[in-house]
């Protein structure tokens, strides 16, 4: 069994984040440009990965939480 310790994430305003689950475990991923995140995040799933989008960080939530979205 892993001993995994959790780490704070210091989330950057007005940047996109998703999630990429490995054994399990989310990887925090983030790109600055919208349509840039979108692509890496479908890349993704398209390569069998289990994801989640998280959306924009605006300081207090994530905003723009839909990833098919124009």
């Amino acid at each position: 069994m892993y001993n995994v310790n959790k780490k704070k994430i210091n989330y950057s305003e007005d940047v996109y984040y998703f999630d990429i689950y490995t054994n399990n475990y989310p990887v925090t991923i983030h790109r600055k440009d919208r349509e840039l995140a979108i692509k890496t995040f479908r890349r993704y799933q398209k390569a069998g990965k289990r994801c989640q989008w998280l959306g924009r960080w605006n300081g207090k939530k994530f905003e723009d939480n839909q990833v098919f979205a124009s």
